[in-house]
């Protein structure tokens, strides 16, 4: 490897370099230190909001005896209902998969706004099936399209987050999102139990009790709409598609810095770098194709996920990926975000108000417990975390089952018996929090070299969809015909969970590309990808840029090696 890969770290010491002359911050401190940053990025996380908000308010929603007397037997007959719920992960599935084409085709910026048209679309149909009486199909069809916005928020606005930062606050800027995503599961469920009040209780409640969660998330929808259109673009996505002169006004903009200021030279020539690196990859391995229209970006999508399953070690990714994302969502952290309202007056919680207030406090712990993840996974490891949170899920389950056997005919007599497995739901979305939640995301972006990073991650997030879809479809089966046994079935599989990242998955805290390849047995893989950007940093004068700035003659890579030997 040599002085290829040595060199080749010049996009790594340039980040470090910069973030020493600015004296910039990392985590809270950093994004205060860049405020504009920091404004525009929290208003984009108003699509995080938006995906959290959705995941919550149904699971309210379907308790509520208007909106049961208003759907029938849809909501009833057990396997009707799952669809009910389930129908929105599968169109965010079908979102997740065409807004990396978006992206690339017309913005990120552009890909936030359509869908949030789209987005707005689906809670519109929802909110017709006022008229539409006895008929599910509203709600269906609603629930499918808001879906496919949702699904294409959750992989866009952090996309353009992570672009229009510096990289000394990206995680941070990460964390953002997911803590704006359990802030609106908590604001979902709080909206629910105010407005399950609407019209009194039972046979006097108003169909406005539902209506009103529903259209709600109009609101946050038409602010990120109308605000996004007065947001910068990508300069990662204006270089990609050579406009240089437009990123570099943006970068000027978002960093106050002047244009022929060194650091903002620095940072252009690092975006530049990896714009270069990406269409040189791809020219590589696909000579045929060409990005010249959308059926050519779909051509040459369709062959790059082709190319994850071609070789034992890619593959290996693949799986490390896909199967982590598949027990995130079968430890059933989904089955209660859903369907918590029912599942706590099958715990006892009898009054529709009491359950449903049971069921913000899940919000509530599933958001201070995402807190010390951000603050902490990088000290301890993504893999002590995950099999701790695994361990405690897995306990959680088991006990509500011991609980629930124990006391299913006699919840009126036990109160206390109750409100123990109501408090163990509660410490499962605790251990979920603080583990799979932000943890299993984190692995399935670290896992991969970077000429695929952005393709394997879209295979993460498909699998973690299309199992969230399931979970969805079959857990009103679960809860009404095995009853206290989903919870067995659900605490075992997490137990396997933890197994699995126990014995197959590697710790990927801090190491770098050629470290990861090792571990998973394609040595030859990063370091051709260190070689092609040591290429592209010698050519574009990223060398040149670090060394002017620092007063040193050396190459960056020397600069590196010297650093780390210190």
């Amino acid at each position: 490897m040599g002085g290829a890969a040595d060199t080749s770290a010049a996009m790594d010491a340039a980040a470090e370099i910069r973030k020493a002359k600015l004296r910039s911050s990392s985590g809270m401190a950093g994004l205060i230190q860049n405020r504009k940053v920091f404004g525009i990025a929290l208003f984009a996380c108003l699509g995080g909001l938006l995906y959290g908000y959705n995941q919550g308010v149904f699971s309210g929603v379907l308790t509520m005896y208007s909106f049961e007397q208003h759907m029938g037997d849809a909501v009833t007959n057990q396997t009707k209902k799952g669809w009910l719920t389930a129908i929105l992960e599968l169109g965010a599935w079908f979102g997740a998969l065409y807004s990396g084409i978006l992206c690339e085709r017309i913005s990120r910026k552009y890909t936030i706004l359509v869908n949030v048209g789209v987005f707005c679309i689906g809670v519109v149909i929802q909110c017709t099936a006022i008229a539409n009486n006895g008929s599910s199909s509203n709600i269906l069809g609603g629930r499918f399209v808001t879906g496919m916005g949702v699904g294409s928020l959750s992989m866009s606005v952090p996309m353009y987050n992570a672009e229009i930062a510096p990289p000394e606050v990206r995680g941070s800027l990460v964390a953002l999102q997911q803590l704006a995503i359990t802030f609106g599961i908590m604001v979902s469920f709080w909206i629910n139990y105010g407005t399950n009040h609407i019209g009194g209780t039972g046979e006097t409640q108003k169909d406005a009790a539902w209506l009103l969660p529903l259209a709600l998330q109009l609101v946050p929808a038409v602010i990120l709409g109308v605000g996004i259109i007065f947001m910068p673009f990508s300069p990662r996505w204006l270089v990609h598609h050579d406009r240089e002169e437009e990123a570099k006004t943006v970068l000027m903009n978002l960093r106050g810095l002047a244009e022929d200021d060194p650091l903002l030279q620095l940072e252009f020539l690092e975006i530049k770098a990896q714009s270069l690196f990406e269409k040189r990859t791809e020219k590589e391995k696909f000579p045929h194709l060409e990005r010249t229209n959308t059926w050519s970006y779909i051509k040459l999508e369709a062959a790059g996920f082709a190319s994850l399953f071609t070789t034992w070690p890619m593959f290996r990714r693949v799986m490390v990926a896909t199967v982590t994302m598949t027990f995130q969502q079968w430890t059933g952290v989904n089955a209660v975000l859903y369907y918590a309202p029912s599942i706590f007056a099958q715990l006892g919680m009898s009054n529709n108000t009491t359950s449903l207030l049971a069921t913000g406090v899940v919000g509530v712990a599933m958001f201070l417990a995402t807190i010390p993840a951000v603050i902490w996974v990088d000290k301890l490891g993504r893999k002590p975390v995950l099999f701790v949170g695994a361990i405690g899920m897995a306990t959680c389950h088991f006990i509500i089952a011991a609980i629930f056997g124990q006391n299913e005919n006699q919840w009126d007599t036990h109160p206390a018996a109750g409100w123990a497995a109501v408090a163990m739901v509660w410490l499962f979305v605790v251990h979920f929090g603080y583990s799979w939640g932000p943890c299993a995301w984190i692995i399935i972006a670290e896992i991969w070299p970077l000429s695929v990073r952005a393709k394997g991650t879209a295979l993460g997030a498909s699998a973690n969809w299309m199992n969230n879809f399931i979970v969805g479809q079959v857990t009103p089966d679960m809860l009404a015909d095995i009853r206290y046994g989903t919870y067995i079935f659900f605490g075992l599989i997490t137990f396997l969970g933890a197994l699995f990242i126990a014995f197959f998955v590697p710790e990927t805290k801090q190491l770098s590309l050629e470290e990861m390849d090792v571990i998973f047995g394609s040595e030859g893989t990063a370091v051709s990808d260190f070689e092609r950007q040591a290429e592209i940093s010698r050519e574009i004068g990223l060398d040149d840029a670090l060394a002017k700035l620092t007063g040193n003659d050396a190459p960056a890579g020397e600069m590196q090696t010297e650093k780390h030997m210190a």
